[in-house]
Order: structure tokens, then C-alpha cells, then sequence
């Protein structure tokens, strides 16, 4: 993995962790507890998932992780939006969380276009 690679897998981590943080901040009502179970799990894969991408045994498998990775992170981002909209914790708590989780969409997204455009083109 180049140093690209290992930074944004370094990423993907730091947000696990920060998504750890945030999901023990959540009340403990039953819709907290239902946020922060699908959030935990969401929220903790893509970094798992990049790493498998990373070792993948074809472009097929590569594009397919990266692809799995993206829409984690897509569903912790609606999680994450959740929360902000619910006023369950406060703007400035969530709203770093919410950019990064856009950031390493726009990210995974944009790698998993040219992964598939380069499979195309080998074909």
C-alpha cells in the first residue's frame, strides 16, 4: 500500500474511533440505542473494507470492497445526519464527524469511478 493508501486507511480508522466516541454519547432512549448499534456498525466496516480492497485478489474484488466500504459510509453519514436533525446530541459534536464522513464519501466514491473505469478499459 502506498502512502496514500495508508493515510487514508489511517482515515477511515480515526473516524471509526471518533464514531465509537459519539454513538457512547447518545442517550440511552430507545431510539438512542438503535442509532448507536446501526452506527457502530456502519460506522467501524469502511475501514475493514478498505483494507480488504487493498489486498484484494482482482480489480473485481477490489472495485467490489471499495464499493462496500462507500456504502457504509454512506449509511453512517444518514445515521450521523439523523442525529444532528434529532437535536439528540449538539451541532458541534456532530457536525465534524458529519464533514469527514463526506470528505471520505467524495473519496472512496471517486476511487470506486476510476476503479471502475479502469476495469472497463482492460476489458
Amino acid at each position: 500500500m502506498d502512502q496514500r493508501g495508508e493515510d487514508l486507511e489511517d482515515r477511515l480508522l480515526d473516524f471509526a474511533t471518533r464514531v465509537g466516541k459519539l454513538v457512547e454519547a447518545l442517550p440511552e432512549t430507545r431510539l438512542g440505542r438503535h442509532i448507536a448499534g446501526q452506527l457502530v456498525r456502519s460506522g467501524t466496516s469502511p475501514a475493514p473494507n478498505y483494507a480488504e480492497a487493498c489486498a484484494a485478489e482482482s480489480k473485481k474484488d477490489f472495485v467490489h470492497k471499495l464499493g462496500i466500504a462507500l456504502k457504509e459510509l454512506r449509511e453512517s453519514r444518514t445515521w450521523v445526519k439523523l442525529i444532528l436533525k434529532s437535536g439528540m446530541l449538539s451541532d458541534d459534536r456532530i457536525k465534524p464527524l458529519l464533514d469527514e464522513c463526506i470528505q471520505l464519501c467524495n473519496i472512496i466514491g471517486k476511487s470506486v469511478v476510476t476503479a471502475k473505469a479502469n476495469l472497463q478499459n482492460t476489458k
